[in-house]
């Protein structure tokens, strides 16, 4: 049984939400063989191959709240639903609790009187070991009526948010670092399908560090349903940079040119926001004044979900989703190549221009956007 939240919300939209959310669902359950069908406010998932894989892969599906492996009855048999009841507490020891809900409103016992009955079926046969606590119980026996009975007394967390495409598009900048993979995972929960963008300059940057990136972007394709990764070639652009721009000004001039490509990579794949995992003040190119030069040569919105996070936070936030291990493997990316000994951190605008005035811009960034490799995952 899959539930979902915020898309209660939603009104007269929600069919709209709830259609893309079955298909999420559908398309998490497919190498499973499961049979996924939406009724009366909840999805339901039967016939897996693998019942416990199958969660675990539901549960990475944005817009869905939590997952309980339940028992489906018929709602008419209550003493079988009774004895179904005292086998699921089979095995538990503690405090419990009944929480019946309804649907079918016509059904012969309200909630309390289920709740009652039942509680006291199973108290009566494991005295022993159970005892009811309705404030704070260690155990929830749940049980819903609706077409038919459901119970279940496990209750699986799941990643919430709302269905991927339901939000529109945005393209990631995607670095192998930590926080990029944090960033992107923060607003595909909110229903934006994302496309990635990956800064490669090879030979500086090696085909593992390559790798790494790819593997980040695959542990995020399973939230996201799938995932396109621009690998850019980035090597030409640095060395230029490198060669004649002022060299505390060679990092800044670098992130501006990663936005122009991103915005054109964007417009390709009719994605309307870029997104980045910049947080103020963690290095030098992320400054306020930093900030604003690098926005300066977009058109687009630029999302920063981690503006005002710690690093601890995202560290902590990395682990939860699972990108913190393959981040922090030892491959440089494109970022740390040509680090500036005092890069600047209140920069002059009259002095980036100055400095890019020395750089063939669009044919630079075309070559780049065309050279660029695809990555389907």
């Amino acid at each position: 049984m899959v539930r979902y939240g915020e898309i209660y919300l939603k009104g007269l939209n929600r069919p709209y939400f709830l259609k893309a959310l079955v298909k999420r669902v559908r398309e998490a359950a497919k190498p499973f063989g499961g049979q996924v069908w939406l009724h009366d406010a909840r999805v339901f998932i039967s016939d897996m191959s693998d019942p416990e894989g199958c969660m675990a892969r539901v549960a990475k599906v944005f817009g869905v709240h939590s997952i309980a492996p339940a028992i489906e009855m018929e709602k008419d048999d209550f003493e079988g639903i009774c004895q179904q009841a005292n086998a699921l507490m089979q095995g538990l020891s503690g405090t419990f609790k009944v929480e019946a809900r309804r649907s079918d409103k016509h059904y012969f016992l309200d909630s309390p009187q289920i709740n009652a009955k039942v509680g006291e079926y199973v108290l009566t046969r494991n005295e022993d070991h159970l005892k009811v606590d309705v404030r704070n119980p260690e155990h929830i026996l749940s049980i819903e009526i609706r077409d038919q009975a459901y119970l279940y007394c496990r209750v699986y967390p799941a990643a919430g948010g709302m269905p991927v495409g339901t939000g529109g598009k945005a393209a990631l900048l995607l670095s192998g670092g930590i926080d990029s993979p944090v960033a992107g995972y923060m607003i595909a929960k909110r229903g934006v399908q994302l496309v990635a963008v990956h800064y490669h300059s090879f030979p500086y940057t090696s085909e593992f560090a390559k790798q790494k990136v790819l593997d980040l972007a695959k542990i995020l394709s399973e939230y996201c349903c799938g995932l396109k990764v621009y690998v850019v070639p980035f090597t030409e652009i640095q060395m230029q940079i490198h060669e004649k721009c002022p060299e505390d000004y060679t990092t800044l001039i670098m992130r501006r040119y990663m936005m122009r490509i991103a915005e054109k990579i964007a417009e390709k794949e009719e994605a309307l926001a870029l997104i980045t995992g910049e947080s103020v003040g963690q290095v030098a190119s992320q400054t306020m004044e930093a900030l604003a030069t690098t926005n300066e040569v977009v058109h687009m919105p630029v999302f920063r979900p981690l503006i005002g996070f710690d690093k601890i936070d995202i560290m902590e936030y990395a682990r939860k989703i699972g990108t913190y291990e393959t981040s922090i493997l030892p491959y440089e990316d494109c970022c740390t190549v040509f680090t500036p000994r005092h890069p600047a951190t209140k920069p002059k605008m009259a002095m980036i221009l100055k400095g890019e005035e020395k750089l063939d811009q669009d044919a630079l960034i075309q070559t780049a956007v065309d050279n660029a490799e695809v990555v389907e995952l």
